[in-house]
């Protein structure tokens, strides 16, 4: 693991999305900083946490980022998707309907975001197996037919936290040397149109190199 902020070679903006209450806050702060708040009072306003890890021999400054509570409301905006390169969508497996609206985000994703986003699908709560309305046989099928990553975690009991978000931080790092080792490019590799990732570490930590603010 990388522990120095300043010294890392690409920034990846990755989001979380999905129904209110399926633990996308807690996913967030388990990975980002060992932490799970039994507090379930929803805080209003889009926020990110960052964490620094090695994939390969390069460093890695995942900027996470939380909808806050504005999913409650649709409040979400392009402006929320914009230099996204990887997308987390959670559902709880213990709430089916979280699950059936599954559908209904990848679509706002992909509206709002690059068709090369890489995205994996997040079954959330397995510390609550015993109330489980998510068949894990179904939802993995799903992801298979949609392309999609696929895993379930618990942000509880940390169960599979480190996996998902360094499973999909690494398969976002694997389409940018691709695409890196056919750009003519040497400052700015991108999955798409825009410039995603870039390989010198930004000056500051309010203007991270990836993210149009």
């Amino acid at each position: 693991m990388g522990n120095t902020e300043e010294d890392y070679n690409f920034v990846f903006k990755v989001v979380l999305i999905g129904e209110s209450g399926v633990g996308k806050t807690n996913l967030l702060s388990r990975f980002t900083r060992n932490e799970f708040n039994h507090d379930s009072r929803t805080t209003i306003g889009v926020e990110f946490s960052t964490r620094t890890i090695l994939v390969g021999d390069a460093v890695v400054k995942a900027q996470i980022w939380d909808t806050a509570g504005l999913e409650r409301y649709r409040a979400i905006t392009s402006a929320y998707y914009r230099g996204a390169v990887g997308a987390l969508v959670v559902f709880d497996i213990t709430k089916h309907q979280t699950y059936n609206v599954v559908d209904r985000w990848l679509k706002e994703l992909y509206d709002h975001a690059e068709a090369s986003i890489v995205v994996m699908l997040v079954g959330n709560k397995t510390d609550l197996t015993q109330a489980r309305e998510v068949p894990m046989e179904e939802a993995k099928m799903f992801a298979d037919n949609n392309g999609l990553l696929f895993v379930e975690t618990s942000a509880l009991d940390s169960t599979n936290v480190e996996q998902a978000f360094e499973t999909i931080l690494k398969e976002i790092f694997h389409k940018v040397q691709k695409q890196k080792q056919r750009s003519s490019q040497s400052n700015t590799v991108s999955l798409a149109s825009e410039s995603l990732a870039s390989t010198a570490p930004a000056q500051t930590e309010k203007r991270p190199c990836c993210v149009a603010l």
